[in-house]
């Protein structure tokens, strides 16, 4: 039974995360990282397939990966120019060229299978992607989800040397936080239906 107290916590911090794209260089320690890939594979799964695989990028492997970002951002700079104030533009190109400094990438794959339909594979891995969003907060972490990958995804699967057949689905750079955004507000109307 879950108490009064643990349930606020528990809100708190999910109204606390937003995703940070500033950090600063210090890597977390590997203990750390396990046990926010282990809240990862405790998200609830399309037949219990547990179909999520995590491959998890530092060091120079990580530097390596740095011109695929600036490469996959050549495929989202049009849309995001017609939707970000220039200041925000300019901010978010640079996290491309650099990560932000952020010192882990962790790419989500899911192992699609014709024994569960591809769109429940997907969903699967993407519960497992808050979980891990949700543990970057509880640890102290900040963390920012990807898409952008996805504009390169075979080149990406040919640089972590991806042989079996797996289907990128998004990436997550995490670290410790080097600034505090405002986070967004959240935008309800609409977004609800109750049907009795």
């Amino acid at each position: 039974m879950i108490s009064i107290d643990e349930r606020e916590k528990f809100y708190k911090l999910i109204e606390s995360r937003t995703s940070i794209r500033k950090f600063k260089p210090e890597m977390p320690p590997k203990d750390t990282l396990q046990r926010i890939l282990s809240a990862g594979m405790h998200a609830p799964s399309g037949k219990n397939r547990q179909n999520w695989r995590f491959f998890v990028v530092t060091g120079k492997k990580r530097d390596e990966y740095l011109k695929y970002s600036q490469k996959s951002w050549l495929g989202i700079k049009g849309v995001l120019q017609t939707r970000l104030k220039p200041s925000l533009y300019q901010f978010t190109e640079r996290f491309f060229f650099t990560l932000g400094d952020a010192p882990v990438i962790i790419f989500c794959y899911s192992e699609n299978s014709p024994e569960e339909k591809d769109l429940t594979s997907i969903g699967s891995v993407y519960m497992a992607a808050q979980n891990i969003n949700l543990a970057c907060q509880a640890e102290g972490l900040g963390c920012c989800t990807m898409g952008a990958p996805l504009e390169i995804k075979d080149e990406i699967n040919e640089f972590l040397g991806i042989t079996q057949k797996l289907e990128l689905l998004c990436a997550i750079v995490l670290g410790y936080p080097d600034h505090e955004p405002p986070k967004p507000p959240r935008q309800t109307e609409g977004r609800v239906t109750w049907l009795e």
